[in-house]
Protein backbone atom coordinates (compact mmCIF):
# COMPACT_ATOMS: atom_id res chain seq x y z
CA UNK A 1 0.00 0.00 0.00
CA UNK A 2 0.84 3.45 -1.13
CA UNK A 3 1.57 5.47 2.00
CA UNK A 4 0.39 9.78 1.78
CA UNK A 5 2.24 12.44 2.21
CA UNK A 6 1.60 13.88 5.63
CA UNK A 7 -0.33 17.15 4.08
CA UNK A 8 -2.84 14.48 2.13
CA UNK A 9 -5.92 12.87 2.85
CA UNK A 10 -8.20 10.99 0.93
CA UNK A 11 -11.23 13.12 -0.17
CA UNK A 12 -14.04 11.24 -1.52
CA UNK A 13 -16.00 12.89 -4.04
CA UNK A 14 -19.81 13.08 -4.65
CA UNK A 15 -19.42 10.66 -7.37
CA UNK A 16 -18.10 7.89 -4.67
CA UNK A 17 -14.58 8.28 -6.23
CA UNK A 18 -11.84 8.52 -3.92
CA UNK A 19 -8.62 10.84 -4.48
CA UNK A 20 -5.59 11.32 -2.70
CA UNK A 21 -4.98 15.11 -2.49
CA UNK A 22 -3.27 17.80 -0.62
CA UNK A 23 -5.26 19.48 1.68
CA UNK A 24 -4.18 22.96 0.51
CA UNK A 25 -5.02 22.08 -2.89
CA UNK A 26 -8.46 21.48 -1.89
CA UNK A 27 -8.89 23.86 0.32
CA UNK A 28 -8.12 26.65 -2.49
CA UNK A 29 -10.53 24.48 -4.86
CA UNK A 30 -13.41 25.03 -2.51
CA UNK A 31 -12.53 28.66 -2.18
CA UNK A 32 -12.39 29.43 -5.57
CA UNK A 33 -12.25 32.96 -6.97
CA UNK A 34 -12.62 34.22 -3.41
CA UNK A 35 -8.97 33.26 -2.94
CA UNK A 36 -7.85 35.79 -4.70
CA UNK A 37 -9.02 38.35 -1.71
CA UNK A 38 -7.55 35.97 0.74
CA UNK A 39 -3.96 36.14 2.02
CA UNK A 40 -2.33 32.77 0.70
CA UNK A 41 -0.96 32.28 4.74
CA UNK A 42 -4.20 32.11 6.20
CA UNK A 43 -5.57 29.78 3.74
CA UNK A 44 -2.69 27.72 4.31
CA UNK A 45 -2.59 27.49 8.16
CA UNK A 46 -6.27 26.93 8.02
CA UNK A 47 -6.07 23.79 5.54
CA UNK A 48 -3.31 23.04 7.83
CA UNK A 49 -5.64 23.16 10.93
CA UNK A 50 -8.54 21.03 9.27
CA UNK A 51 -5.62 18.57 7.86
CA UNK A 52 -4.58 18.28 11.59
CA UNK A 53 -7.94 17.86 13.23
CA UNK A 54 -9.51 15.13 10.72
CA UNK A 55 -5.81 13.29 10.57
CA UNK A 56 -4.28 13.68 14.52
CA UNK A 57 -7.47 14.65 16.37
CA UNK A 58 -10.03 12.63 14.43
CA UNK A 59 -7.68 9.56 13.89
CA UNK A 60 -8.92 9.84 9.74
CA UNK A 61 -7.03 9.88 6.34
CA UNK A 62 -10.51 9.48 4.51
CA UNK A 63 -13.17 12.23 4.14
CA UNK A 64 -15.44 13.57 1.83
CA UNK A 65 -15.15 16.90 0.18
CA UNK A 66 -18.58 18.00 2.21
CA UNK A 67 -17.23 17.25 5.49
CA UNK A 68 -13.67 18.87 4.95
CA UNK A 69 -15.40 21.89 3.39
CA UNK A 70 -17.67 22.17 6.02
CA UNK A 71 -14.94 22.19 8.41
CA UNK A 72 -12.94 24.74 6.41
CA UNK A 73 -15.80 27.29 6.49
CA UNK A 74 -15.61 26.99 10.45
CA UNK A 75 -11.77 27.69 10.81
CA UNK A 76 -12.17 30.77 8.09
CA UNK A 77 -15.44 32.30 9.90
CA UNK A 78 -13.51 32.14 13.24
CA UNK A 79 -10.43 33.87 11.73
CA UNK A 80 -12.93 36.69 11.04
CA UNK A 81 -13.23 35.82 7.55
CA UNK A 82 -16.47 35.68 5.05
CA UNK A 83 -17.11 32.37 3.26
CA UNK A 84 -19.79 30.36 2.70
CA UNK A 85 -22.58 30.58 0.32
CA UNK A 86 -25.27 31.91 2.71
CA UNK A 87 -24.80 35.84 3.66
CA UNK A 88 -24.54 36.65 7.57
CA UNK A 89 -25.32 39.86 9.26
CA UNK A 90 -23.75 38.68 12.30
CA UNK A 91 -20.86 40.97 13.50
CA UNK A 92 -17.36 39.90 12.49
CA UNK A 93 -16.00 38.15 16.10
CA UNK A 94 -13.97 39.95 18.60
CA UNK A 95 -10.05 38.90 18.34
CA UNK A 96 -7.87 39.56 20.83
CA UNK A 97 -4.19 39.36 20.28
CA UNK A 98 -1.03 38.71 22.49
CA UNK A 99 2.43 38.63 21.09
CA UNK A 100 4.61 36.44 22.28
CA UNK A 101 7.82 38.04 21.25
CA UNK A 102 7.03 40.32 23.68
CA UNK A 103 6.63 38.40 26.22
CA UNK A 104 9.17 37.00 25.70
CA UNK A 105 11.58 40.07 25.78
CA UNK A 106 10.05 41.74 28.23
CA UNK A 107 11.08 38.61 30.57
CA UNK A 108 14.40 39.27 29.66
CA UNK A 109 17.68 37.31 31.21
CA UNK A 110 14.79 35.22 33.70
CA UNK A 111 13.90 33.14 30.25
CA UNK A 112 11.30 30.71 30.50
CA UNK A 113 10.94 31.07 34.46
CA UNK A 114 9.76 34.29 33.97
CA UNK A 115 8.19 34.02 30.58
CA UNK A 116 5.86 31.36 32.03
CA UNK A 117 5.05 33.43 34.65
CA UNK A 118 4.27 36.31 32.54
CA UNK A 119 2.47 34.45 29.68
CA UNK A 120 0.07 32.88 32.51
CA UNK A 121 -0.71 36.62 33.13
CA UNK A 122 -1.45 37.39 30.06
CA UNK A 123 -3.06 34.47 29.05
CA UNK A 124 -5.88 35.48 32.29
CA UNK A 125 -6.23 39.16 31.30
CA UNK A 126 -6.66 38.43 27.88
CA UNK A 127 -9.31 35.80 28.42
CA UNK A 128 -11.03 38.13 31.03
CA UNK A 129 -11.73 40.31 27.70
CA UNK A 130 -14.66 37.40 26.86
CA UNK A 131 -13.09 37.21 23.25
CA UNK A 132 -14.44 34.62 20.37
CA UNK A 133 -10.60 34.29 18.70
CA UNK A 134 -7.63 34.50 21.42
CA UNK A 135 -4.70 34.91 18.77
CA UNK A 136 -1.30 34.27 20.48
CA UNK A 137 1.40 35.44 17.76
CA UNK A 138 4.98 35.63 17.13
CA UNK A 139 5.49 31.70 18.35
CA UNK A 140 8.55 31.08 16.15
CA UNK A 141 10.73 34.21 17.20
CA UNK A 142 9.96 34.30 21.13
CA UNK A 143 11.25 30.77 21.38
CA UNK A 144 14.32 31.65 19.22
CA UNK A 145 14.66 34.31 21.72
CA UNK A 146 14.30 32.59 24.93
CA UNK A 147 16.67 29.86 23.72
CA UNK A 148 19.06 32.27 21.79
CA UNK A 149 19.04 30.82 18.74
CA UNK A 150 19.33 31.98 15.16
CA UNK A 151 17.96 28.37 13.71
CA UNK A 152 15.37 26.10 14.64
CA UNK A 153 16.91 23.34 16.67
CA UNK A 154 15.15 20.31 18.36
CA UNK A 155 15.53 22.31 21.33
CA UNK A 156 13.32 25.13 19.90
CA UNK A 157 11.41 22.71 19.18
CA UNK A 158 10.75 21.35 22.62
CA UNK A 159 10.09 24.63 23.76
CA UNK A 160 7.78 25.73 21.45
CA UNK A 161 5.11 22.73 21.65
CA UNK A 162 5.81 23.54 25.51
CA UNK A 163 4.29 26.64 25.40
CA UNK A 164 1.27 25.84 23.12
CA UNK A 165 0.75 22.54 25.57
CA UNK A 166 0.81 25.28 28.36
CA UNK A 167 -1.51 27.91 26.32
CA UNK A 168 -3.80 24.67 25.54
CA UNK A 169 -4.18 24.00 29.18
CA UNK A 170 -4.80 27.43 30.31
CA UNK A 171 -6.94 27.93 27.49
CA UNK A 172 -9.28 24.76 28.55
CA UNK A 173 -8.99 26.08 32.53
CA UNK A 174 -10.21 29.24 31.44
CA UNK A 175 -12.05 29.61 28.31
CA UNK A 176 -15.40 31.62 28.94
CA UNK A 177 -17.69 29.23 27.38
CA UNK A 178 -17.27 26.86 23.68
CA UNK A 179 -17.46 30.10 21.48
CA UNK A 180 -13.89 30.82 22.25
CA UNK A 181 -10.92 29.58 19.81
CA UNK A 182 -7.64 29.73 20.18
CA UNK A 183 -5.16 30.66 17.13
CA UNK A 184 -1.55 30.13 18.48
CA UNK A 185 1.15 30.94 15.14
Amino acid sequence: MIQLRSDCLEFEMSTGETIPCSAETVAIELIGKAVESLDPEIVRHAAAAVLHYFKEELGRKHVTINEFSAALEKVLKRMGLAVGSEESDEDFPSVVQADLGRLAFESGKGYELIFFSRLKQELDEKLGESPQILHFKGLRGCVKQLIGARRWSGRCQQLNDQIVNYLRAGFERGKPGDSCALLVE
